[in-house]
């Protein structure tokens, strides 16, 4: 093992990193950290980055910025203390959180915790299509109107599906029996006896209390499975109890539950 090196990658440099990480899922929920789908979700924005760390055996850990948070995954058996040290040398004094990687001289955060759920493939019935070029302004309407301050847009729907991991990305919509498109899930391949994951989960605010929500994910779940998934994992606040409930009425079991590293 050689000296660890950090390099920021753009978006059409990140294959190299979306393979690590799809080498490095396991086949049931991670233990916090980066999965493959927050970096194809990540990659909506064109200008974004991804950080590889590799020494002489190639790739050791994968991380981005998401706002405050520095979310890491290492490969199995890396030297965390190495990498803990280099990770430090990101941030300015009193910055921010980590997740995925226990840094010495940090805590848990206290105020915030993450639910890792599972999924285990079986037979469901859904009303979820997955989403074609033509479906694109839908699937964006849902989004900005499950989350108001969203900025996803059609542009945005294209960029993701074009980056390194946009063949891993397996895009559900939902609609009314009007045709109006009411819940989207993307959902995130990792490969063949590896665990996908949800990554966002929305229901239009018109369409809200009617099941929708409970097709898109059964939808999503069930395509992942399809392709492969051993399992399929989301990660809700522990605090929102209208997602927790959703998932649960899907079949997803709460395996742990998780919190950032805090300065």
């Amino acid at each position: 093992m050689g000296s660890l090196v950090r390099r920021r990658l753009t978006s059409a440099e990140t294959g190299p990193a979306v393979r690590a990480l799809c080498a490095w899922t396991p086949a049931d929920v991670p233990g916090g950290g980066v999965h493959p789908g927050d970096i194809g979700w990540h990659l909506r924005f064109e200008n974004e980055t991804v950080v590889l760390w590799a020494d002489d055996d190639g790739p050791v850990a994968v991380g981005f910025h998401d706002d405050s948070v520095l979310r890491v995954t290492a490969a199995p058996g890396a030297d965390l203390g190495a990498l803990a040290a280099d990770v430090e040398e990101l941030f300015a004094p009193g910055d921010a959180w980590v997740d995925g990687l226990p840094m010495p001289g940090w805590g848990p955060e206290p105020n915030e915790s993450w639910l890792a759920m599972s999924w285990a493939p079986r037979p469901v019935s859904s009303r979820a299509a997955r989403v074609e070029v033509s479906d694109a302004a839908d699937r964006v309407l849902v989004q900005r109107s499950a989350f108001p301050n969203s900025t996803f847009s059609v542009d945005r729907w294209h960029t993701m599906n074009q980056s390194p991991a946009g063949g891993l990305a397996v895009d559900v919509l939902v609609r009314t029996p009007a045709g109006e498109p009411a819940a989207a899930v993307t959902g995130w391949f990792a490969g063949e006896g590896r665990c996908g994951l949800l990554e966002p989960v929305g229901t239009h605010a018109d369409h809200r209390g009617r099941g929708y929500g409970r097709d898109a994910v059964l939808g999503a779940c069930a395509a992942l499975a399809e392709r492969g998934a051993s399992a399929v994992a989301v990660v809700p606040r522990s605090n929102n109890e209208a997602a927790v409930a959703l998932y649960e009425s899907a079949g997803f079991v709460t395996v742990r539950e998780n919190r950032d590293w805090k300065r």
